[in-house]
């Protein structure tokens, strides 16, 4: 699946069960766009956009930033600044109310980030001949991939008890894919990595990365192992229910094996896999093999429950 700009139009009738399912998650993923793209002049609510897709605000956010490898915040703000200078090439409105129209709280914060986007000024846009850049809307479509293999298991997970280190980690901008990193890095080098490992399960040392709690715009994202033990000061338990999860195989050096495999998931798995996203947390399992290897293996572990 990638990012066009034309919608796809299929007879419905002629469909198998499983190109239905495909077409139900476009159309879903497509509303939401549609929701998006009818309120750049107005208020944007995260949240709606999501629930038109039929899935959480964090997850919309996160699923489109794999898709379509920019942050949903980072499109809006592209699709605004591109209607924005056809209003200045139509000569409508002042820069002031053009600025407050798609959100900007100041005419200088605006020409800001207009310039950083068109290379010319606001002003210099309203000019006949201005060469501007656009910025089109995306929509969602199916299209034959390769035939990489993609290993996966689904299993009924029992209750799990983690004990680790949390942080509230943000959304906005794509700050999570920064964040995660510089957080392992941090508890790995002050030593509380090695305290936590000391702490795990006889016969279970491997490592859990938790992503939980999503609240819109930021969720709280745990480095753990599983435990019996009590958690000291800066620790925290976390207890997973019982739930059903898809669990997909990663090979090969971190992040990059995890972030191709996440993009699959969104792109190839779900759509036709006949399974839905449920509120629950999601895992990245960290196996005891040399980190470094390029057939290092991990998982990625997602709460899933079938598509009524």
């Amino acid at each position: 699946m990638y990012c066009n700009n034309q919608q796809l139009t299929v007879n419905r009738k002629r469909l198998t069960g499983n190109e239905e399912t495909k077409m139900e998650w476009l159309e879903k993923m497509n509303a939401a766009l549609d929701y998006i793209e009818n309120n750049l002049s107005g208020e944007i609510d995260y949240v709606e956009a999501a629930r038109r897709a039929c899935i959480s605000s964090y997850n919309f956010q996160r699923m489109f930033s794999f898709i379509a490898d920019v942050p949903l915040a980072e499109y809006i703000r592209r699709r605004r600044l591109t209607l924005a200078a056809l209003d200045f090439q139509k000569g409508g409105g002042s820069v002031l109310d053009i600025s407050l129209k798609y959100g900007y709280d100041s005419p200088v914060s605006f020409a800001r980030a207009f310039q950083n986007l068109h290379g010319i000024t606001p002003k210099d846009a309203r000019e006949q001949g201005a060469v501007l850049t656009l910025y089109p809307r995306i929509s969602f479509k199916i299209t034959i991939k390769g035939v990489d293999e993609m290993k996966y298991r689904i299993e009924k997970m029992k209750k799990l008890r983690l004990l680790g280190i949390e942080k509230t980690i943000s959304t906005v901008n794509g700050e999570n894919f920064k964040e995660i990193p510089k957080m392992w890095n941090e508890v790995a080098e002050d030593g509380r990595l090695t305290r936590l490992s000391d702490k795990a399960k006889k016969g279970k040392p491997e490592g859990y990365g938790v992503c939980y709690n999503s609240r819109g715009t930021d969720f709280n994202y745990m480095i753990g192992v599983e435990s019996e033990e009590k958690p000291e000061e800066g620790m925290t338990e976390l207890i997973i229910e019982e739930q059903e999860y898809v669990k997909f195989e990663c090979r090969g050096k971190l992040p990059e094996s995890q972030q191709s495999v996440w993009k699959r998931i969104y792109t190839e798995w779900f759509p036709s896999s006949g399974y839905e996203h449920v509120e629950a947390p999601e895992l990245e399992w960290y196996s005891c093999e040399e980190m470094d290897s390029t057939t290092y293996l991990s998982e990625i572990w997602i709460p899933i429950r079938k598509c009524k």
